[in-house]
């Protein structure tokens, strides 16, 4: 059985909602995902900010296997 947090997911950048200081349309960010051209990223913030769902959206669109590591 899949949790509903992992069905509920969003899919895309369009779906994701949260983070509009750095994720907007036209920001590096944005565009660096949107063009495939994103490096690497540490993402650091409280529980329920949207950094595991984010992380899923970016390797996706730029075609990486993404590797979930929780330092707990």
């Amino acid at each position: 059985m899949i949790p509903l947090s992992t069905r509920m997911r969003p899919q895309g950048l369009d779906e994701f909602k949260g983070q509009e200081h750095f994720l907007y349309p036209g920001s590096l960010f944005y565009n660096s995902i949107k063009n495939r051209t994103f490096d690497s990223a540490i993402f650091w913030g409280p529980p329920g900010s949207g950094k595991t769902t984010l992380a899923h959206i970016l390797a996706k669109k730029i075609d990486r296997p993404f590797y979930n590591i929780s330092a707990i």
